[in-house]
């Protein structure tokens, strides 16, 4: 019982010069201080809705399935208000959905070389006839000459397109350009920051760029490899348009693997 009261006797002493030592007041709890709220990410761009278009060419959807093109679109980071230099065009397919990513204050560049006209002439012209697609301009030239001011695009595109710097025969003998001149021209047009999008079909490892003469594919080393040379930093590699079923060593217009290759998908950033 003693002890107890001494216990107690102590308690109280302690709580006693607590408070003579706070000046006789019990102090007030501490409020923590409020945490700021990070506010979301404004929202990105409705691709889906670019696909979903009804004024898109009715051919076109027809390869949406296998193209995935929303999420190509999401992938490449296509923004309104941008300037988008597309290299190797074609008819397009991709030009269209670009143009309406960017939007009405925003520029699409469609580049091949002029020998490639010939193999598209009427599909392209359909697709541009009566102003159709306002912010896109059409660019003939080589792949190691494009036209464009330094540092003035926001975004390079290359689908399905390194691979023809080394067709040349079965390209109507095109004039394709130096291969480490073509990734140097993208790194000078690019604005620092910049995006430079790369796809095409996949070769066997350790195949000859040739390929790309008769196969129309490449092993995606040898483009990393320029890619890195010409000073570009890889952001991201996709399996996206990845497909284990295709064998790499059918040419890809071949009707069992046209339209379903296995293909590499990269994004590059300009320092």
């Amino acid at each position: 019982m003693t002890n107890n009261l001494w216990k107690i006797a102590g308690a109280s002493l302690a709580a006693l010069a607590f408070a003579t030592a706070c000046g006789g007041e019990t102090p007030a709890p501490v409020e923590p201080t409020p945490v700021a709220e990070t506010p979301a990410p404004p929202p990105g761009p409705d691709y889906a809705s670019f696909v979903a278009s009804t004024g898109r060419i009715a051919d076109d959807m027809a390869k949406d399935a296998n193209r995935k093109p929303a999420e190509i679109l999401a992938f490449s980071k296509v923004a309104p208000g941008q300037t988008v230099f597309e290299m190797e065009a074609g008819a397009g397919y991709y030009t269209e959905l670009l143009s309406l990513a960017v939007g009405p204050s925003g520029k699409v560049i469609m580049q091949a070389p002029k020998e490639f006209e010939g193999f598209y002439k009427d599909a392209l012209a359909a697709r541009l006839k009566d102003n159709r697609l306002a912010n896109v301009t059409v660019s003939w030239s080589p792949f190691d000459k494009l036209d464009a001011a330094d540092g003035s695009v926001d975004v390079v595109t290359w689908f399905q397109g390194p691979h023809e710097l080394y067709c040349a025969k079965a390209c109507g003998n095109a004039v394709m350009g130096d291969p480490a001149k073509a990734f140097a021209e993208v790194a000078r047009i690019l604005k620092s920051g910049g995006s430079f999008i790369i796809m095409d079909h996949v070769a066997p490892a350790g195949t000859p760029t040739t390929s790309g003469n008769d196969l129309h594919r490449i092993d995606p080393l040898p483009v990393k490899a320029m890619a890195t040379t010409a000073g570009f930093a890889l952001d991201e590699e996709s399996t996206l348009l990845a497909n284990p079923a295709d064998d790499h060593t059918k040419g890809v217009f071949d009707p069992a693997v046209q339209g379903k290759t296995d293909q590499f998908l990269l994004r590059y950033t300009k320092p």
